[in-house]
C-alpha cells in the first residue's frame, strides 16, 4: 500500500469520526432542548467526571486538571 493511499484512507477516516461527533452533538443538543436540566445535567457531569478520572489515570498534571475545571466551571450556564 502506497502512502499517498494511506493518507487517504487516515483522511477518510477522520473526516467519518467528524462527522460522528457532529451528528452525536446535535442529538445531544435536541435532548438538552427537550428534557429538564434536572434529567440531563447529571448525565452530563457523569461524562465530565469519567473524563476527569481518565485524565487523572493518565498522569496528567494537577495543574491541568485545574485548568480544565476552571474552565467547566466558567462555562457552565448556571
Amino acid at each position: 500500500m502506497s502512502d499517498s493511499n494511506r493518507s487517504e484512507r487516515l483522511a477518510e477516516k477522520h473526516a467519518r469520526n467528524q462527522q460522528a461527533r457532529l451528528e452525536g452533538i446535535k442529538r445531544w443538543v435536541e435532548y438538552i432542548r427537550t428534557h429538564p436540566p434536572e434529567e440531563w445535567g447529571p448525565q452530563q457531569n457523569a461524562v465530565v467526571n469519567e473524563q476527569l478520572r481518565s485524565a487523572r489515570e493518565t498522569g496528567l498534571s494537577v495543574e491541568h486538571e485545574k485548568r480544565v475545571r476552571a474552565f467547566a466551571e466558567e462555562n457552565s450556564p448556571e
